[in-house]
């Protein structure tokens, strides 16, 4: 199976029961698109787990990148003051990062270490081929413009973009993203995977009262916690 989730925002009881629900194994694939960390409590603890599997593939969400600098000067020693003066630290901490913090400063320092160089590992978008499909796996999209083209897009519209999902970005790919919680696309899909013009946005708010949602791209059955 080759499925793909995003946003869990530090859920780590819905992760759990998620890869127990789906019979993930080791010959299972797993994409997840971003923001593993913060708002919820156990952030570090489900990238400790990702970190522990090869076929768990991350894609960078808008925070681990908004977090990365911080959390390298935390392993590194830096105060409470001296971060306050880091403005990437103040607007982390305003994203809800008080707990990821918590929890990375309790950290040994060789975990921290093995922890910020697998973040800086992570991919920016993937584009594979399942169920005789094309999909583009990424945090977000930024709007269509014309003549788009994705490899042109830079970093920081990858993390914080806001896809146009009335609009068909390409006729032979699937474009799957988070981010943006289906029930802001449409009210209607509170909780729910949702399809349209191309796009799959898979973010249901696991951090917001919603679900966490999981694709499998070769059958396109939907799994929830």
């Amino acid at each position: 199976m080759t499925c793909v989730m995003s946003d869990l925002h530090g859920c780590y009881g819905k992760y759990a029961k998620m890869l127990k629900k789906i019979g993930f194994g080791e010959g299972d694939t797993l994409y997840i698109l971003g923001d593993v960390i913060d708002r919820g409590p156990d952030g570090i603890r489900i990238l400790l787990d990702m970190m522990g599997r090869k076929n768990v593939i991350p894609i960078i969400g808008n925070h681990e990148s908004l977090a990365l600098s911080s959390l390298k000067l935390i392993r590194d020693g830096a105060s409470e003051a001296e971060l306050c003066n880091k403005r990437r630290y103040r607007l982390w901490m305003l994203s809800d990062g008080g707990a990821t913090a918590a929890a990375f400063r309790a950290l040994p320092k060789e975990t921290q270490t093995a922890l910020t160089e697998y973040i800086e590992s992570f991919s920016v978008y993937e584009e594979i081929t399942a169920g005789g499909r094309r999909f583009h796996l990424s945090h977000t999209l930024p709007e269509y413009r014309p003549g788009y083209d994705i490899h042109g897009v830079t970093l920081p519209e990858f993390l914080w973009g806001e896809p146009d999902y009335e609009t068909a970005y390409a006729p032979d790919m699937l474009f799957v993203t988070g981010h943006t919680p289906t029930h802001v696309i449409d009210p209607a899909f509170f909780g729910k995977i949702w399809y349209g013009n191309n796009h799959i946005g898979i973010d249901c708010a696991a951090a917001w009262g919603g679900r966490l949602g999981c694709l499998s791209l070769e059958t396109m059955e939907e799994y929830y916690v």
